[in-house]
């Protein structure tokens, strides 16, 4: 009886740590990779082309990360969309 309190607490205090891994790669990791990303590219060509190329790039990445949730679940709403939300799809002739 004891073993399965302790595995319970076990399985939260893992659920726990994973949320917390997970809020810290998307709020700290993937921003400061993105910032390092953009001045390492410019350090090392020092040329504007590649180092704009390189913001706009960690823009999009930082962007995304930042919006997953909304990301999910507009994923979900366009699947649902596509597949007629729901509904059976009728070609023009078959009505």
């Amino acid at each position: 009886m004891h073993d399965i309190t302790l595995a319970a607490g076990w399985i939260q205090t893992g659920t726990g740590l994973g949320n917390d891994i997970k809020a810290l790669i998307f709020n700290v990791a993937i921003p400061v990779l993105c910032g390092a990303f953009v001045v390492i590219v410019g350090w090392k060509t020092k040329a504007p082309g590649p180092t704009i190329m390189a913001v706009i790039f960690a823009a999009i990445v930082w962007g995304g990360a930042a919006n997953m949730d909304t990301l999910k679940d507009k994923t979900t709403e366009d699947i649902t969309q596509y597949d007629g939300g729901g509904k059976q799809l009728t070609g023009p002739g078959d009505q």
